[in-house]
């Protein structure tokens, strides 16, 4: 699923419109170095927060002020093709991991100042996965510093499995049995809320079976490696437990409502389950569990903040300056704490800290808080093959093929294989544009 993170397929779609620019054109005045900051935390809460980093960050450097630009988060792809079109991209924004990569394509970065900051934040601080999703595509650089993010996985009621004797799911054969066990269509009972509709949740959910299933979209040449036999049973097993999930495409609502309200015993889902979990008082009552066959797979993203490319010398260093405070530990949990339980922590000092620990959500959960932020060392997504990020994923997934895939094989009840030829038909045609 998709949560205050960017359209993918809208992204791509904009992305030929971007061209390389020469970064910010913000001006210094009065002796101060002013650089622009845009992100999408609009809510008055979540600026309440900003703002007092902001003025933080002010005090302790005299000779620089921070312009920000917040923009609503259906808007701000557009808002960015705009001011990239003009020459006027602010030097410091808040970025996906996916629209990142449309940003390097473009030459719109400055990796080079990126990797200086998450050199000097720590490698080691920051969990594996997070930077690995910020790669490039070389695998020698970054295009973003980590500073939140989310993960999905498989959501269990304890009480419920353990009225059946059941434990924790902890394997593709787990999962099935206990999906077996609950579900009762006559009473419109079902053992898991699993994503099916033709849309990017599919997507995502489906990647978690197939990456820990050794399959991948693309191999370590960036050629399209679709049809194999790991990903024909990655496949399979998926169409195999849509059986017992609740009828018709299954998006977001339906899955969240159905694991909410008791219809089923799990679901896959994202972290920002979590906050109505807390809600309702049932914090103690979850469980999180990973999909596992021949490794592990945690589907995952990251915001991160960047810096355009082009700019000015004494710019570029109040950039840096700024990012690197916004990346300390302390701050990096105030900007978590924006939306506890729903955003993670991307690094460990975060997870470490006590502010973050006392968190009335957080705290709640217990030692499952630090279990699900652990889980980033086990993110793998499609197109990201020995540290490698491949730009032409971008393209794979707004095409919409792996959707199709998935909701044709389950809501539609085709063939696994002929389907996976249709979708292979399909993606050699987009990746040959």
């Amino acid at each position: 699923m998709i949560k205050k993170g960017l359209s993918l397929v809208l992204i791509l779609v904009l992305a030929v419109a971007l061209t390389a620019c020469n970064g910010s054109k913000q001006s210094s005045s009065d002796g101060k170095t002013t650089i622009e900051f845009m992100h999408s935390s609009v809510e008055q809460e979540r600026l309440a927060v900003i703002n007092k980093l902001v003025a933080q960050f002010e005090k302790e450097h005299k000779d620089i002020k921070i312009k920000q630009v917040p923009v609503e988060e259906d808007s701000y792809n557009t808002k960015i093709v705009t001011l990239a079109n003009s020459g006027k991209l602010p030097a410091v924004l808040e970025v996906g991991q996916d629209y990142a990569k449309v940003m390097d394509k473009d030459e719109l970065i400055d990796k080079s100042a990126v990797s200086k900051i998450i050199d000097k934040v720590g490698k080691d601080n920051y969990y594996e996965g997070a930077l690995k999703l910020m790669k490039t595509e070389d695998g020698k650089s970054f295009t973003g510093a980590p500073i939140s993010g989310w993960v999905q996985g498989i959501w269990y009621n304890k009480e419920m499995l353990a009225s059946k004797g059941l434990k924790e799911p902890k394997s593709w054969d787990d999962i099935l049995a206990i999906a077996k066990v609950f579900t009762d269509k006559g009473n419109k009972k079902y053992g898991i809320a699993l994503p099916t509709v033709e849309g990017g949740f599919s997507e995502q959910a489906f990647s978690q079976f197939a990456l820990s299933n050794n399959a991948n979209i693309l191999n370590s040449k960036g050629k399209l490696n679709i049809d194999t036999p790991e990903m024909k049973e990655a496949l399979t097993y998926y169409q195999n437990l849509a059986k017992y999930t609740m009828p018709g495409s299954n998006d977001t609502t339906e899955v969240k409502d159905a694991f909410m309200n008791g219809t089923v015993p799990m679901a896959l889902y994202s972290t920002y389950i979590l906050p109505s979990v807390f809600e309702e008082g049932k914090a103690s009552n979850i469980g999180f569990a990973i999909p596992k066959q021949k490794s592990k797979a945690v589907f995952g993203t990251v915001s991160a903040l960047t810096i355009s490319s082009g700019l000015e010398d004494n710019q570029k260093k109040a950039a840096q300056e700024f990012v690197e405070f916004l990346s300390k530990p302390e701050n990096m949990t105030a900007w978590v704490l924006m939306s506890p339980g729903g955003a993670q922590p991307v690094n460990k000092k975060v997870t470490e800290n006590p502010d973050y620990q006392a968190n009335k959500v957080v705290k709640a959960f217990g030692n499952l808080s630090n279990e699900i932020a652990a889980s980033y060392n086990d993110i793998q997504v499609f197109g990201l093959v020995d540290g490698k990020n491949f730009l032409k994923m971008g393209d794979v997934t707004s095409s919409g093929a792996i959707p199709k895939l998935v909701n044709g094989i389950t809501v539609g009840g085709k063939d696994v294989k002929s389907e996976l030829k249709t979708a292979e038909k399909s993606l050699e045609d987009v990746l040959k544009k």
